[in-house]
């Protein structure tokens, strides 16, 4: 008598043992998951079926991408699309506008040139525009686009931007970028060397 109530509690033991067991495999396919071993995975999605949870990851990773552009309105060129149609130093040496390219002085205002002739201010709005704090009134009036339509000047612009480090950042990453098939060449402003009273006699008219 003493042995065989023993042996029913232990088959009650491998029911329990069969339900704690499940919890084991979900662990398993969790870290499997996380390690991304493909065939791994397979053989798990054809036991467990869970299959449906795979394709998260991907789009984890495009919402990481994304989340670096939300910081720049939707009405400007993002980083990913200026780097996508900017040539690479190797395709730069190919054309002759860069060929003795020197970036010049630092200081707040930049000068393009090389543009096509159908660019409009707001196109280079567009790409400038993401250097820009909008929401800051003293930002918004020291960003200033002077695009030349006519003459000698023609397909040169010179763009004022809020502070030299805002301009750096535009030169860096801008130069070479090609907009209507020309690339543009990007370089600081000779002519701001009194940076204060040119950017504030511009401001005026």
């Amino acid at each position: 008598d003493v042995f065989e109530q023993p042996q029913h509690v232990g088959h009650k033991k491998i029911e329990f043992h069969i339900t704690t067991d499940i919890p084991s495999v979900l662990q398993i396919n969790s870290e499997k998951e996380e390690k991304k071993d493909t065939c791994a995975t397979t053989e798990e999605i054809n036991n467990t079926g869970f299959g449906r949870i795979f394709p998260a990851p991907s789009s984890n990773d495009k919402m990481e991408t994304e989340e670096e552009d939300d910081e720049i309105p939707s009405e400007f060129i993002s980083r990913r699309d200026l780097e996508k149609n900017r040539l690479s130093r190797e395709e730069m040496e190919k054309f002759s506008v860069f060929k003795n390219y020197e970036p010049g002085d630092p200081n707040c205002r930049i000068y393009v040139k090389n543009l096509a002739k159908q660019v409009q201010e707001k196109d280079l709005k567009f790409i400038f525009g993401r250097y820009v704090d909008f929401q800051s009134e003293e930002e918004r009036n020291m960003f200033d686009i002077r695009l030349m339509k006519e003459g000698r000047m023609k397909g040169q612009a010179f763009i004022g931007l809020p502070n030299e480090t805002a301009a750096a950042k535009a030169l860096k990453e801008a130069n070479g970028y090609v907009l209507f098939e020309k690339p543009m060449v990007v370089q600081f402003a000779r002519s701001a060397r009194p940076k204060q009273e040119a950017s504030e006699g511009k401001r005026k008219k």
